[in-house]
């Protein structure tokens, strides 16, 4: 049964080097939420290695099925059933000390991703931590081809997707009340940017 549910490549290429910055940016951290699981594959791989934690894995109804199945087959103790979760209406999750998303902010558009943000004080700790993972401009430059043709792929699709300007989101990041602390370089031109609740 395993074997026909939804399989991304891109999160068994990423996982190992997401995790590694995880470890410590989580590493006080009780309760995560991860917004748009996705298939689980990254829910499942960090709930595993992070037995300190509870992984509340979340994603819109028409993914829960296979992210639902794929979790129950890994049977973790931190790692319960996930929550459907559609960021612009009004349900959202428990209190959290933690949140993680990894492409998902090139996929929501720019109303969606700024909804998000502002959504954060409403469910996260005082001192929460806040990871993004995905690719980013700077400076309103793609930072490789490859960034310039998926964000052309994307904009293909729905021209309400794209590539985000990482000022655009340091500073809704910084109207929700978080603070950069890195700026991580990943693999495959993505990056991984680590905030903290400040306010």
């Amino acid at each position: 049964m395993a074997a026909t549910l939804a399989f991304s490549q891109a999160c068994e290429n990423n996982k190992a080097p997401i995790l590694a910055v995880l470890q410590h940016a989580f590493a006080k951290s009780s309760k995560v939420l991860e917004v748009g699981s996705g298939t689980g594959q990254h829910a499942v791989h960090f709930a595993a290695a992070l037995p300190h934690l509870t992984w509340q894995a979340s994603d819109q109804a028409v993914y829960l099925p296979d992210l639902t199945e794929r979790l129950r087959l890994a049977a973790l103790p931190n790692l319960p059933s996930p929550l459907q979760l559609d960021i612009r209406e009004n349900n959202g999750p428990q209190q959290v000390d933690a949140v993680f998303s990894a492409n998902t902010l090139h996929i929501m558009p720019w109303a969606v991703v700024q909804t998000l943000f502002s959504r954060l004080p409403d469910f996260c700790h005082a001192k929460a931590e806040l990871c993004i993972y995905g690719p980013f401009n700077y400076n309103g430059q793609f930072t490789s081809e490859s960034n310039a043709m998926f964000d052309a792929s994307l904009k293909a699709q729905n021209p309400l997707m794209g590539i985000r300007d990482i000022e655009a989101v340091l500073q809704l990041a910084l109207s929700a009340g978080f603070a950069l602390q890195c700026d991580h370089a990943m693999p495959a031109n993505n990056r991984l940017l680590h905030f903290s609740r400040v306010s």
